[in-house]
């Protein structure tokens, strides 16, 4: 029986060498860009949802 031990130690690494290289390389724009963006996605999908809801309790009854 062969036991298999992974280093979680270089992955983690990689993965964080990587999001701080593209971190550093974006601009402050684009960072509020992408808050502004996910906001407006936050509030459609709470909008549709309680939309949907409305829609689904007029059927029902």
């Amino acid at each position: 029986m062969q036991v298999h031990h992974q280093d979680h130690t270089t992955a983690a690494g990689t993965v964080t060498g990587t999001v701080f290289t593209v971190a550093a390389n974006i601009d402050s724009h684009d960072y509020m860009r992408t808050v502004i963006l996910a906001c407006v996605g936050a509030i459609a999908s709470f909008v549709i949802s309680i939309l949907l809801k409305w829609i689904w309790s007029k059927l029902r009854n």
